[in-house]
């Protein structure tokens, strides 16, 4: 059976219900804050929906832009501080080579992020990755080093872009 980790790592590139995904993705959210006893405040849900909403990241800015355009006020610190929460709690990824965010994959489940990124029509899926593994985990481990974090990001072409150029 496929685990939902794994349904999800390249969701961004196959044609899916974006509805559904949106509504389980508000859902997951919802059930972690309420378990941990975490306060998800209408506009950090509504940024957690902004997020959800498209399958590529956006800039600090294009959220406040559409917080705005749902009621939340116009000044940086509203998305600023949705997001700082977001990203705080695992719900939200910022991708380092765009400094944009997008919504986490699953936030249910620990990992570090891996991201693919096409540089056509801005698509980015997510790739869960266990943190520490791998050559580079070997290599911290060798050096006594202690992973925390770590952020994979490739750039390319989606499938849709790749067949597209290919023609």
């Amino acid at each position: 059976m496929t685990s939902h980790s794994e349904k999800h790592s390249a969701i961004a590139f196959e044609r899916h219900n974006h509805g559904a995904c949106v509504r389980s993705g508000l859902t997951d959210v919802e059930a972690l804050c309420a378990r941990e006893g975490l306060r998800l405040t209408p506009v950090r849900r509504k940024t957690l929906e902004v997020l959800l909403q498209d399958h590529r990241a956006l800039g600090a800015y294009e959220v406040l832009d559409r917080l705005r355009d749902a009621g939340f006020g116009s000044q940086p610190p509203v998305a600023y501080r949705a997001l700082d929460f977001l990203v705080s709690h695992g719900f939200v990824h910022k991708v380092e080579c765009l400094n944009a965010f997008v919504a986490c994959a699953d936030p249910k489940a620990a990992h570090s992020p891996a991201f693919m990124i096409c540089r056509v029509c801005a698509s980015v899926a997510e790739a869960m990755t266990p943190t520490a593994k791998g050559a580079l985990g070997d290599a911290a481990r060798a050096a006594g080093f202690r992973i925390e974090c770590t952020v994979l990001e490739a750039e390319g072409l989606c499938p849709a872009c790749a067949k597209e150029e290919a023609a």
